[in-house]
């Protein structure tokens, strides 16, 4: 017995489902649409209204404009029953047609059940509810179709064949012994009606349905038969339409397709490679029909539009006969909103292009900021390693001769390399919390002098170290709003550089002014080694890139000051530098005055 791999046993299964709910659906709204008594149904109404147009609009397929017309309706006030039940039926198919399944099974249980076409809902609704998967409950909305309606023409019960989609929801199910008699109920209606297209779909899901089951000898005997079928289609017919050529393609395809496998399964490889060329034939063949249609698509969309402009424009003309001076003068203001809106959008996207450039701009400086500050840290952090391990190695050898005076200034110099190591890690670790956003922030009211002879406190080793004067005169009356951590690791880089950059027995000074009105201006003052003009205005630039050194022998990173501006721009206050060389630099911070109450 042959046995074929299960994927592809259901290789006509599936892609018939598929042409199920395309084809059979197509020919079932065709012949809807051509039933006119539609319109004789249709309460009666004034030419022009919104029902007149929806239904116009419906049996030209063109649902968007169905969709606009119906949801005019369904807002028009004082509708009777039966125009609401047409406008959702309208809209449940419009919605169908353009793919969206769900709108369209929601606007068709808004039907009410005394509507005349009833079956016709109960029908779309199995289809919708068979492409969203739900096979028990499509088998229940077919089972409950009436056979004895006036509307068997409208829905073609023989055409669409309820008892074939059954079948398949039964297969689909995996209830094999329910699918069979549907399946060949639906064959038969087939057989009568003389749809070539339609049995090739319907003998290969049959014989899919014995593949499962491995009745192969049966299932053979059907894949033969749609085969054979397929062969029959003919193209050479001149007013065959595309899309009839790509389904034709589609099912020649497919059959050629089941016979290679089952040639195959039956180690017949000659023939199998005779039904796999064949099958390439005709996917190549689908593949360009494919093509054809998309372009004949746009063709179509385009003659549309282009038809529905030239009507737009005979019924202007035919309005501007009747008010030409009224129509001129709305075109005239129609013209000056269409120029006003023109410019604007111009206008904007000129300002969106220069965001960009501006944006692409602080982009490469961030990426040039990041590759130097990565190179500074770097070597920095190497030069101060490299120092501590020098001095570690002459520590080690005046350990080992026992010489203690040597020792402790060793031991004081590995603290300070340290300090300025651990000092640049920690704004580093500051720097990149304020760029990612993630460092706690909060303004509040903060006694300047506290916080001062706080962060001085921390520095008092390191100023006896190197000899300097420090006086802290900041006034104890001073309030300002401020964050505290942040206005912590200002002062803290401030000192810093201000003992960096002083030579021994020099003075470091912090006090405070009051020069701007509503600021509190806080000045770190020391005697070092200053800087030139250009120099500071560098450091007072707006730029996100890091500045060079001047004093390259002096360990830092210019991340620092970086820092400072950040975090004091982020405070609401001011920065400002004033310097000589070798006559020592003046950091001022102005912060805002808190209100003393």
């Amino acid at each position: 017995m042959l046995h074929l791999k299960p994927f592809l046993i259901f290789i006509f299964l599936f892609s018939s489902i598929t042409l199920f709910t395309q084809v059979n659906n197509d020919k079932i709204l065709s012949r809807f649409l051509s039933d006119t008594i539609i319109i004789k149904e249709l309460p009666k109404t004034p030419s022009g209204s919104f029902i007149e147009k929806s239904t116009h609009y419906f049996f030209k397929k063109n649902w968007d404009s169905t969709l606009v017309y119906t949801s005019k309706q369904l807002n028009t006030k004082h509708n009777d029953k039966n125009t609401n039940d047409y406008c959702h039926f309208f809209r449940g198919f419009s919605f169908f047609k353009k793919n969206l399944p769900s709108e369209g099974k929601k606007e068709f249980e808004l039907i009410s059940p005394q509507f005349e076409y009833s079956e016709n809902v109960k029908f779309n609704l199995a289809i919708i509810l068979f492409n969203q998967k739900e096979y028990n409950q499509t088998i229940q909305y077919l089972s409950g179709l009436s056979t004895n309606t006036k509307l068997n023409k409208n829905l073609n019960i023989s055409s669409s064949s309820p008892s074939y989609i059954i079948g398949l929801c039964h297969v689909l199910l995996k209830k094999f012994n329910l699918a069979e008699p549907f399946l060949k109920k639906g064959l038969e209606e087939k057989i009568h009606e003389r749809d070539t297209l339609e049995l090739v779909t319907y003998y290969g899901n049959i014989a899919s349905l014995y593949y499962e089951q491995y009745i192969d000898s049966t299932a053979i005997k059907y894949f033969k038969r749609a085969y054979s079928l397929a062969q029959k289609l003919n193209l050479n017919t001149k007013d065959i339409s595309n899309e009839m050529k790509r389904l034709v393609f589609d099912k020649k395809y497919f059959a050629a397709k089941n016979m290679a496998v089952v040639e195959e399964n039956r180690k017949d490889f000659k023939n199998a490679l005779l039904y796999r060329k064949e099958m390439e034939i005709w996917i190549d063949s689908l593949n360009n029909q494919n093509r054809i249609y998309e372009v004949a698509q746009k063709e179509k969309e385009f003659a549309v539009a282009a038809k529905q402009k030239e009507v737009d424009f005979l019924q202007v003309q035919n309005k501007l006969k009747e008010t030409q001076r009224r129509i001129f003068l709305f075109s005239a203001i129609g013209l000056l909103l269409f120029l006003g809106v023109g410019a604007y959008f111009f206008r904007e996207k000129v300002k969106t292009n220069k965001i960009i450039a501006a944006q692409k701009e602080t982009l490469d400086e961030l990426n040039t900021t990041k590759d130097k500050l990565f190179s500074i840290v770097s070597h920095d952090l190497r030069s101060s390693v490299n120092a501590l391990k020098s001095s570690n190695k002459v520590l080690l050898d005046n350990l080992a001769s026992k010489n203690l005076e040597a020792l402790e200034n060793l031991l004081h110099k590995n603290s300070t390399i340290v300090n300025g190591a651990y000092g640049l890690l920690d704004n580093l670790l500051n720097w990149a919390l304020m760029q990612t956003e993630q460092q706690y922030f909060s303004i509040e009211k903060q006694r300047l002098f506290i916080i001062t002879e706080h962060v001085a406190y921390n520095y008092k080793p390191l100023l006896l170290e190197k000899e300097l004067n420090f006086e802290n005169t900041v006034s104890k009356k001073e309030f300002v709003q401020a964050d505290q951590e942040s206005l912590k690791i200002v002062l803290r880089n401030l000192i810093d550089n201000a003992i960096k950059f002083s030579q021994p027995n020099g003075f470091i000074k912090i006090y405070s002014s009051n020069t701007i009105e509503g600021f509190t201006n806080l000045i770190v003052e020391d005697s070092g080694l200053g800087m030139s003009d250009a120099t500071r205005l560098k450091l007072l630039d707006d730029s996100v890139l890091l500045n060079k050194k001047e004093h390259e022998d002096i360990i830092g990173t210019g991340l620092g000051i970086q820092l400072v501006k950040s975090m004091i721009k982020k405070n609401n206050g001011k920065f400002d530098i004033e310097s000589e060389v070798g006559k020592g630099t003046k950091m001022i911070v102005s912060l805002p005055k808190a209100n003393i109450s």
